[in-house]
């Protein structure tokens, strides 16, 4: 195998790091290196001062280096950091440096990837590199860093020795029936296959959770023109992310942001104003804005508090209470908010407009996007919604559509074979089902995952990790 090198922290800042791993790693570094000592006779895992060196040996910039002997690395090969300024131009010649002494550029992912074929991490682990590298909350990388450590790992272990248990003595008995080796009984492989069962259900609940902890929750901002939803989004956002003025339908099309709220990645998507327009345009947002409320996974409907309920607002009235019902009707959680609190103080909420069959708000709340008065209430329900979750559950959580499709494949593969054992079928029938749960166990965790799936995951990494 070959060693390859890229820049795994860049700048203009004040540090930049150029990370090199493979079989002539400590030659190759010693060739843009000079410190007191040869590169190879550096102290392993201490940092060293030098000088780096261009490709025409020219000192570029001092700085530091450190080495890591395989197999105890990061990839489990021989390995090595150079730190230096974050200058671009400095680290594009340290690096140049490397390609002329006969490095070559690593691919995304390309040490995680050695990593994983190194037997150093499993899939579950390498994709809880990425998970770290992309997380937007403290929750996030907290599970990542238990899952990095194994925690997901760890939780499959029962689901695979169980099925191991199951499709080990099968085969013992047939390969060896001159051995005195005593056949699993009915209520023994019952017994396997129902903790394998137990393990994957209480896995596959997690997956909510995961999805939310990863990606957030799509969030459509929803109400008639001028309700206030942008000055909600702007005031979740902590800045002017929309234009908010007091002409209905000045937001066009949908504006996204995400924030957190409640201790939830929200995906925020401010629409436009749902109404019937004559304006080309504005139709073209209010459609956006139906298509945005159909995929959103939690809905903020507001409502605009400053608008009276008298005959002379008949129409609006009206109108608002069927967009209530549409919202109440698409089933999603949701959320009804009063708006401008700041001008007409909190008011009682009436759901008598919504129909009887519909799905009624999580929360009803008042909040004003100028003083900021309610949101926090907004920030209580959201966390009620989405709750966090125990702190046990670090590192276990299936953040992943393959982990989740491939913990589902294994979970139906164990059924079956429950439902074959029940009925009383050859124990071929039990071992197939059973052998299949195990494989999909495997994929989940990289030992049978074919190449195309390991090749999707570590093209989602940056290059220098």
């Amino acid at each position: 195998m070959d060693t390859i090198a890229a820049i795994a922290a860049g700048g203009p800042s004040a540090i930049g790091v150029i990370r090199v791993s493979g079989p002539d790693c400590f030659a190759l570094c010693g060739r843009v290196f000079r410190g007191k000592r040869p590169f190879g006779d550096l102290e392993p895992r201490r940092m060293a001062l030098g000088e780096f060196l261009d490709a025409q040996g020219r000192v570029v910039d001092r700085g530091l280096a450190v080495r890591f002997p395989g197999p105890g690395s990061y990839t489990g090969e021989d390995s090595a950091e150079l730190h230096c300024h974050g200058s671009p131009v400095v680290l594009r010649e340290v690096l140049g440096a490397l390609f002329a002494a006969g490095a070559r550029q690593a691919g995304p992912g390309e040490f995680t990837k050695r990593a994983f074929l190194g037997g150093r991490m499993d899939l579950t682990q390498a994709e809880a590199v990425v998970d770290l590298i992309d997380a937007e909350t403290a929750a996030a990388a907290r599970n990542a860093a238990a899952q990095l450590d194994g925690g997901l790992r760890r939780r499959l272990e029962p689901v695979q020795e169980a099925l191991l248990d199951v499709t080990s003595r099968f085969y013992a008995v047939v390969d060896y029936p001159d051995e005195d080796i005593q056949d699993a009984g009915p209520e023994e492989i019952a017994a396997a296959l129902e903790r394998a069962e137990g393990a994957l259900t209480a896995l596959l609940a997690t997956c909510k959770r995961g999805r939310v902890l990863k990606r957030g929750v799509r969030t459509a901002i929803v109400g008639l023109p001028n309700a206030g939803k942008s000055s909600l989004l702007n005031a979740l956002a902590g800045y002017d992310r929309a234009i908010v003025t007091d002409i209905p339908g000045t937001t066009r099309d949908t504006v996204e942001e995400s924030v957190l709220c409640g201790g939830t990645p929200l995906r925020l998507i401010d629409t436009a104003g749902l109404r019937e327009t004559e304006d080309q345009v504005e139709k073209l947002g209010v459609e956006r804005s139906r298509r945005a409320m159909e995929e959103a996974e939690l809905i903020l409907l507001v409502k605009d508090g400053a608008v009276e309920v008298c005959p002379e607002n008949r129409a609006y009235l009206e109108a608002e209470a069927r967009l209530l019902n549409q919202v109440a009707e698409t089933g999603k959680p949701w959320l009804c908010i009063e708006s401008k609190c700041d001008l007409t103080g909190p008011r009682a909420f009436s759901l008598g407009l919504i129909r009887q069959d519909a799905n009624n708000p999580a929360a009803c709340l008042c909040v004003s996007s100028v003083t900021g008065q309610g949101l926090d209430r907004l920030e209580e329900a959201v966390a009620a919604l989405f709750p966090p979750g125990s702190s046990e559950e670090a590192g276990s959580l299936l953040t992943d559509q393959r982990q989740e499709e491939a913990a589902s494949r294994a979970l139906a593969a164990v059924r079956r074979a429950r439902e074959a054992l029940e009925g009383g079928l050859t124990p071929d029938a039990v071992l197939t089902d059973a052998e299949e749960a195990l494989d999909a166990v495997g994929e989940l965790t990289g030992r049978t995952a074919r190449e195309e799936i390991v090749q999707r995951i570590f093209s989602r990494f940056c290059v220098g990790k």
